[in-house]
């Protein structure tokens, strides 16, 4: 291993060379959000003198997350620990050793937007690097100072971040080998999400060419009055105006515990006058619309061609819901129970559970809510909005099943990360979240096809349409035309999910 340098706008920096892969952490995109800079727009970063070592990560945006869930070991997957200082808004990158033009691969890490961050194990960029792409991962702003729609504070900053991400990419990413003019975005759960978001941003125009979306889509988004409830409610809870100088009076200490009581189920009604909430009760953060960043609703911006030349990969996990509700047992719930704890979540419950016990006959109670969940989610979100893009969009599942929580996890949520990245060993064994011996030959075939889509858009399979609703499913790597969902009946349409 050798330490190495590189010019950047802003300032030199050294990072290390370690078999045939160049890699840089922590380097700065934009300033340090604290003092004045809290509730801010991102700020340029600071030009710097002599050179920046960028070896070690840093800093990570502030939350409280968890090492375990359900017996398992996710700090390979979250790394949702808080590591204390300021200057968090960085990137790591990854490039081969004298790279010149490559594609860039620039992902948005996952956690609900409420944890996470770049340095997780399991989105390690090094195998495509490996690989000839030049990969980056962003760190952003997280929770209540990420995309709370605060009074008089700018709205969407954890999106503001990303853009702030991306222009740092459009300026520096040919230092590090990088071809500005062929850059992918992708993002998992939260960062999938966000990705969602981005596409229909009038402020990303021409920041990337191609996009991924894993178990995401544009629906998880609030209006702003509705995501103002979550504001009132955490402003109570700090006793503070809900405005921005009373959460700048906040300690993000104080802020991240607030977040965490206010997010527990029944503490904020987020449903509209429809009875709809696209988290289903599960999170209180999402992205909002009705700003400059998002002036509309993701899917109205599609449908009116918004991203039309952007190229979309999209697609979920078979069993998604399955990483909240398989381990935890609630799947053997009886049908009384099980219909009861729907109806917590969903609007026409009752109808709904109906649905998927006729389709899936026999099965308990609480596996047929996971079956539901599963698609009011995840599926079915992500199929409106391939529908809804004027431009290519390709659709996948990734259904392959983990023996991990004593084989309870299947296909759940998260799982598909190790193999898109390559980074199986890191998930794998008697807690990882793969489970022991995962199969490689399936990684090997799931990388290859971000690695062919992040060079050039290609993939084997046609685009999804609503004449021809094909998902390629990698685990047979067979492409299948897909029978409609139960869950298309029981979510509002477009105009009912928009409704204040």
């Amino acid at each position: 291993m050798a330490e190495i340098e590189l010019a950047t706008a802003a300032g030199r920096l050294v990072g290390r060379r370690d078999g045939g892969i160049d890699t840089y952490l922590g380097v700065p995109y934009a300033a340090p959000p604290t003092g004045g800079r809290r509730y801010a727009v991102p700020a340029p970063v600071r030009s710097w003198e002599g050179v920046r070592r960028a070896i070690e990560p840093g800093p990570s945006a502030p939350q409280r997350g968890s090492e375990r869930a359900f017996g398992m070991d996710m700090v390979a997957v979250t790394d949702a620990t808080w590591r204390r200082g300021g200057d968090y808004l960085t990137a790591n990158v990854w490039a081969p050793v004298g790279a010149t033009k490559l594609p860039v691969f620039l992902y948005i890490h996952g956690g609900g937007l409420v944890i996470g961050t770049k340095d997780a194990a399991v989105y390690s960029g090094a195998n495509f690097a490996r690989d000839g792409v030049v990969a980056v991962n962003l760190n952003y702003r997280l929770g209540a100072e990420g995309f709370l729609p605060i009074s008089g504070a700018p709205t969407n900053l954890g999106l503001r971040d990303m853009l702030a991400g991306l222009r740092w990419v459009r300026d520096n990413i040919e230092a590090f080998g990088g071809d500005p003019d062929n850059v992918t975005v992708g993002g998992e759960s939260g960062g999938g999400i966000a990705v969602a978001c981005l596409l229909t941003s009038p402020l990303a125009a021409g920041l990337f060419h191609r996009a991924t979306i894993q178990s995401g889509h544009g629906s998880a988004v609030y209006p702003i009055d509705i995501a103002r409830r979550t504001v009132t409610r955490m402003a109570q809870t700090l006793k503070i105006d809900p405005t921005r100088s009373g959460f700048l009076s906040a300690t993000p200490e104080a802020t991240v515990a607030a977040l965490t009581r206010v997010s527990r189920p029944g503490r904020v009604e987020l449903k509209d006058a429809h009875g709809y909430d696209p988290s289903f009760g599960l999170g209180v953060i999402n992205p909002v619309w009705g700003d400059d960043v998002l002036p509309r609703h993701p899917l109205d911006a599609l449908r009116d061609g918004a991203a039309a030349d952007i190229d979309l990969l999209i697609g979920t996990t078979a069993e998604e819901a399955r990483f909240w509700f398989g381990p935890t047992r609630l799947e053997s719930l009886p049908r009384p129970a099980a219909r009861w704890l729907l109806s917590r979540m969903a609007p026409q419950a009752s109808e709904l559970f109906n649905a998927y016990a006729k389709t899936y006959p026999g099965e308990r109670g609480g596996r047929t809510m996971t079956r539901a969940l599963t698609d009011l989610s995840f599926r079915y979100p992500a199929r409106q909005y391939a529908l809804a893009h004027q431009g290519s969009a390709h659709v996948y599942e990734f259904d392959w099943r983990s023996t991990a929580a004593g084989g309870r996890l299947g296909s759940a949520h998260g799982l598909d990360l190790g193999f898109v990245f390559d980074t199986l060993p890191t998930v794998s064994g008697p807690r990882g979240m793969a489970g022991n011996n995962p199969p490689q030959a399936l990684a090997d075939h799931t990388h290859r096809i971000w690695l062919d889509f992040i060079r050039s858009g290609q993939l084997p399979w046609t685009a999804f349409t609503a004449a021809d609703p094909t998902v390629y499913q990698l685990t047979t790597g067979r492409a299948v035309r897909e029978q409609r969902l139960p869950a298309a009946d029981y979510l509002p349409d477009r105009a009912r999910a928009i409704a204040p």
